[in-house]
């Protein structure tokens, strides 16, 4: 007779969402412990820079390069119709740097990186490997999790940032090229719009994406269940709830990065 009540608050769904979010905050708390008592493992940090801001530069380039021609070639119609051509450039440029790079950066590394950091640790959580390493007093955390959240919290602000740089070429080109608008009136124009502040708070927008990116897949690795079938799940829910994540995220930082602290 006891037992029915308990499977019945077991199987709600707010009672799962407060489960995880628990188990979620746990895993934050003993990633913080390693860091404040500086238990970095700096090879695999390393490593896991490479991996994640070298080898994700590619596909993030060219996603930037397409969203700054894209963005520019839809506005400047309207822009042009309207007789405001002279802060096209500053437009795309405020646009590139405040949303539009930090969030499509986000977007790529997740669907990249974020998936094979979840496979990678599930596939070692079903075959042991990561019971192996605590028997041999090497904690996961040490040596796989926290290098992945540190090298992603370091390298999506280098890539965003380099990302910004070609979006704005794209833009450049697009708007010189396509739309015969004046290229120093254009650079002039993101000189005007386009601040040092902007790009800080880019990046810092960014290493927040990186720090929700890795800290989920690295979570839902860990928590991956039995077989292959677990593995595939784990990875698919990482994606979908870091997405989820970075999106709602996103609106929380730019109103405290551009409404709050100010915007210029």
């Amino acid at each position: 007779m006891s037992a029915k009540p308990i499977q019945k608050i077991s199987g709600n769904p707010i009672y799962q969402f407060i489960e995880a979010l628990g188990e979620f905050l746990f895993f934050l708390k003993e990633a913080l412990w390693f860091l404040v008592r500086g238990r970095i493992h700096w090879r695999n940090t390393l490593d896991q820079m490479a991996f994640i801001g070298t080898d994700s530069l590619p596909i993030a380039l060219i996603t930037a390069m397409a969203v700054g021609m894209v963005f520019c070639l839809q506005i400047s119609g309207v822009m042009i119709r309207y007789g405001s051509s002279s802060v096209i450039g500053g437009v795309t440029a405020m646009s590139l740097a405040r949303e539009l790079t930090p969030i499509f950066t986000a977007v790529v590394v997740a669907g990249r990186v974020g998936a094979a950091i979840t496979a990678e640790i599930g596939s070692m959580k079903v075959t042991e490997q990561l019971d192996a390493l605590t028997a041999m007093a090497v904690p996961p955390m040490y040596y796989l999790l926290l290098p992945r959240m540190l090298s992603a919290m370091i390298m999506l602000p280098l890539l965003t940032t380099i990302s910004l740089a070609v979006g704005l070429l794209g833009a450049t080109l697009v708007g010189v090229y396509v739309n015969d608008l004046i290229l120093t009136s254009f650079i002039d124009s993101i000189r005007d719009l386009l601040f040092f502040e902007d790009i800080l708070k880019s990046m810092a927008k960014a290493s927040c994406f990186g720090f929700i990116i890795a800290t989920i897949s690295c979570h839902q690795g860990v928590k991956t269940g039995q077989g292959a079938k677990g593995v595939g799940e784990a990875t698919t829910k990482s994606v979908v709830v870091s997405l989820i994540t970075i999106f709602i995220s996103n609106y929380i930082l730019s109103f405290i990065l551009f409404t709050m602290m100010g915007a210029k």
